[in-house]
């Protein structure tokens, strides 16, 4: 009997080694590699012509007519509104997030929604019992909702159910992670295990129209564990972001065929499941009467939805020798050296001899290269502790020249600000001079030009 040919995939990049060795050498990860059987080698000779024998494809133009995907809402504005309008047909969603973020919350009260409008749902759970999930439901006050549901792992078990009776409108699969293929070997969980689930389940949805949605696990990175290609097979693929010591969490669109990408859903968790939140901005605003040193707010943009945050930043003098703590959270380190090294050497500020705190309040994570403007100015407002006006939002990205570049949406930023109260803006100067503004705009070509004005000089 010949012998079996065996190697070993890395389960975080999916690299292949042909023996055991502690770190991977694609992508440096230590302790990923697992054995797994190789691939037999193909039935077809080189001299097989691959030019012979197949079947002639359609090939159709760029001006042809293009039918538009009919939407199923799900019943959560929120959700309907990351995917871009709700779920497509034969389309397959992949959705990931820390442990106990509410993915599974969410899913089940999509599931329950739709299933109480009439629409066929099926929800396989491969990492809770039946009874489990059923609890949850009742603590949501859903369990009168007809979501057919299930607890299994095996891929051939599932779609040897769903063959049997009616295509659901929705199919979830909680967690992709923990479904196994009898076809191949390995574990589940593996790289080869999850990429084969995988792709037997959105074949299934394909043939029969069900929208499928499956549930990732998440490194300790926060990307989606398991093989890359995952994330090419699937439709869209949503992030469900939150901590768990916040009320809020958000759900972010990173990629979308049917739909615009970085789009956001917000949501409040409470007793009842996740609620949403249909004006985020009063959720990451600190109720304030007066001026703060060190608090900006910023109008940053997800998608195609403003949101206001506020910045707040922390200036605290040492004494000589000591060294200075730089901490941020909820933006990027490096953004914040570089705006750091900028104000000191474009504008004459010192910061060498302070630690300096820089939060993003409500816990909200900014991106946004937009959001420069008001980090500087709520650097040079703890320094000199000289507050911002509590009613001006600032934006505008900052050049390593000092220089104040435009961003895009300064008119829809500015609209959302004036609808929430706000009735000044500091921004830079080319940024929508030809619109007029419906807030009192200071403008500035300059880094240094702004400082000049918070600093009143």
């Amino acid at each position: 009997m010949a012998k079996v040919a065996r190697r070993y995939v890395c389960q975080a990049c999916g690299g292949v080694s042909h023996r055991w060795q502690g770190q991977c050498g694609d992508c440096a990860e230590w302790n990923t590699l697992s054995e797994e059987a190789a691939p037999t080698a193909s039935v077809f000779a080189a001299k097989h012509d691959l030019r012979r024998g197949g079947r002639a494809v359609t090939l159709v133009g760029l001006d042809a007519e293009i039918p538009v995907p009919p939407r199923l809402a799900t019943g959560i504005a929120e959700l309907d509104r990351t995917l871009g309008g709700g779920l497509v047909a034969g389309s397959a969603t992949l959705i990931g997030g820390d442990p106990g973020v509410g993915k599974s919350t969410l899913l089940i009260q999509a599931a329950a929604r739709l299933a109480l409008a009439g629409r066929g749902v099926t929800y396989i759970s491969g990492e809770e019992a039946a009874d489990q999930v059923r609890l949850r439901a009742r603590r949501l006050g859903l369990d009168k909702a007809p979501v057919q549901l299930a607890s299994a792992t095996s891929v051939r078990d599932i779609l040897a159910t769903l063959a049997g009776g009616p295509t659901p409108a929705l199919l979830v699969i909680d967690s992709i992670q923990t479904m196994h293929s009898d076809a191949i070997e390995g574990a589940p969980g593996t790289v080869s295990q999850v990429r084969a689930s995988a792709q037997e389940l959105i074949r299934y949805a394909k043939e029969s129209g069900a929208a499928l949605m499956l549930v990732g696990h998440v490194t300790k990175d926060g990307a989606i564990a398991g093989p890359r290609v995952l994330e090419h097979m699937v439709d869209t693929v949503l992030s469900f972001e939150g901590e768990r010591s916040h009320q809020y969490r958000v759900l972010r669109a990173i990629k979308n065929r049917f739909g615009g990408t970085d789009e956001i859903g917000v949501f409040a968790m409470g007793q009842e499941g996740l609620g949403e939140v249909s004006n985020p901005s009063a959720l990451f605003l600190t109720q304030r009467d007066e001026g703060v040193a060190g608090a900006v707010v910023f109008p940053a943009i997800e998608g195609t939805r403003p949101l206001l945050v506020e910045i707040q930043a922390l200036t605290v003098r040492l004494a000589s020798g000591a060294t200075p703590r730089r901490a941020v959270v909820g933006w990027d380190s490096g953004r914040l050296a570089m705006i750091l090294a900028v104000l000191e050497a474009r504008c004459g500020l010192s910061f060498s001899t302070a630690e300096v705190y820089l939060n993003v309040a409500g816990g909200y994570r900014v991106t946004d290269p937009a959001a420069d403007v008001a980090v500087a100015a709520a650097l040079v407002s703890a320094l000199a502790e000289r507050p911002v006006p509590a009613d001006a939002v600032a934006f505008g990205e900052v050049a390593l020249s000092g220089e104040l570049r435009p961003v895009a949406h300064a008119g829809l930023r500015l609209k959302e600000a004036a609808k929430l109260g706000f009735e000044r803006a500091l921004l830079p100067h080319s940024a929508a001079a030809a619109e007029p503004s419906p807030l009192a705009a200071s403008r500035f070509a300059s880094l240094g030009a702004l400082v000049d004005h918070l600093l009143g000089r």
